[in-house]
């Protein structure tokens, strides 16, 4: 697995342009979709606890295709946003001494649905799977690899991807940490305005 936090401090010194950045990070998560066909649009970070991320990265698809084009600037700058906090903290021994935070991160391709699909990756550690009735053709009990569990998830712009989310994580007690939902909010409440028509997507 590639080792993202020094590739992006690598490229950050060698000042690359943000277009040849984005254009190595959709290669990186080619990769990633490559060696994970269960959980396509994703980026996964191996570490001791990990974290869970909802981003929209593409936008909406044309009908029958969940994503659309990449979104520069509201998909891809939180994704990195997500990347560089978690690089910062792994890199400061004091923050979390001998814990690694890692992730898994998916695209919700701007889509409710698409998003709570994807959302569903992060609970299925959670569940029980009674696979006691289960038998390989040659008689001996199937082996599964088990998901990372996740202890949170950060993301899921938009009011509406954020509800739709927040419903499914809450049953399986994960909570789920949306800045951007509540930066609108806040900017809402200050100028006095409704949330209608407004948004940071």
């Amino acid at each position: 697995m590639v080792q993202l936090g020094k590739l992006r401090r690598v490229l950050t010194l060698m000042k690359f342009p943000c277009c040849v950045l984005e254009v190595l990070l959709c290669a990186l998560a080619a990769a990633a979709r490559g060696q994970e066909m269960y959980a396509p649009h994703s980026i996964r970070i191996e570490g001791d606890v990990t974290l869970g991320g909802l981003f929209p990265v593409h936008a909406k698809g044309p009908s029958g295709v969940p994503c659309g084009d990449i979104k520069r600037e509201n998909g891809i700058h939180r994704l990195e946003a997500m990347l560089y906090a978690l690089d910062q903290i792994n890199s400061d021994p004091n923050l979390l001494p001998n814990v690694t935070l890692g992730a898994r991160i998916l695209d919700t391709c701007s889509r409710d649905t698409y998003a709570l699909e994807q959302s569903l990756t992060f609970v299925q550690a959670l569940i029980q799977k009674d696979t006691s009735d289960v038998r390989c053709t040659n008689g001996e009990p199937p082996v599964f690899v088990k998901p990372e569990k996740v202890v949170g998830v950060i993301g899921a712009s938009g009011s509406s991807v954020s509800i739709m989310v927040a419903n499914i994580l809450r049953l399986f007690q994960l909570d789920i940490v949306d800045l951007w939902s509540r930066l609108q909010e806040a900017i809402c409440e200050k100028q006095g305005d409704d949330l209608n028509g407004f948004a940071l997507e």
